[in-house]
């Protein structure tokens, strides 16, 4: 098939489904401007068969369309990370209203390998508030890996739950205290002993890790 016909047809397929190229370039793994520059410069010439075969899959469509094989292609099953209904603050604590899952995004198991985490430990929760700025936004959805709870010195944002509900922050190990800092510098740092209060009255529950965001999602407007 002519390339001419293969960014028509890319173009048609993603109207219909109501799905810009900056999300799909994203669901690639790649920048929001990838499918784009490809459409209108012919950069790449031609689409990668890893990219086909995600593209042909996500869409619903065959991988002819996009310049492959017409029959016989093999294609990579995709999987749909659970979206789970509730929200992770970034600003005052937000609260977790009710835990259930809902469909969420369909993912490339090669990108999942490719990052390190394991499919059935994934789940996207959407961040709320400014205290995260500029790193994560308001509404942005986030990617969390709940087979990674461990806090190391470097430090890593995390989805957790404090007294407030949900918040995701961004969490180092300082001695035997944990140091909660928000990257927006208008927030304060907070420090929880997860020996001893305050006080010195000892048993302040330590803080309760969800997982570690590993990636973000943000819908440009």
């Amino acid at each position: 098939m002519d390339e001419t016909d293969v960014r028509a047809n890319l173009i048609a397929v993603a109207a219909r489904r109501g799905e810009s190229l900056a999300a799909l370039s994203r669901l690639l793994g790649r920048n929001d401007a990838y499918l784009q520059q490809f459409v209108t410069r012919g950069s790449p010439r031609r689409l990668g068969e890893r990219e086909r075969r995600t593209l042909a899959a996500y869409l619903g469509i065959d991988e002819s369309e996009l310049g492959g094989r017409a029959e016989g292609t093999a294609v990579a099953p995709m999987f749909r990370v659970p979206r789970i209904d509730a929200v992770a603050s970034a600003g005052p604590g937000g609260m977790l209203a009710e835990d259930w899952l809902r469909p969420g995004e369909a993912i490339d198991p090669a990108l999942l390998r490719q990052w390190g985490v394991r499919a059935d430990a994934l789940t996207i929760i959407t961040a709320q508030g400014e205290s995260m700025l500029p790193t994560i936004a308001d509404g942005d959805d986030m990617l969390v890996d709940r087979g990674d709870t461990r806090i190391g010195v470097r430090g890593g944002i995390y989805v957790l739950r404090l007294d407030a509900g949900l918040v995701v922050k961004r969490l180092a190990k300082r001695g035997t205290a944990i140091a909660v800092i928000s990257d927006n510098p208008q927030f304060p740092t907070l420090t929880i002993d997860a020996a001893t209060d305050q006080a010195g009255d000892p048993a302040i529950a330590p803080v309760e890790v969800i997982g570690r965001v590993v990636r973000i999602t943000r819908v440009l407007k």
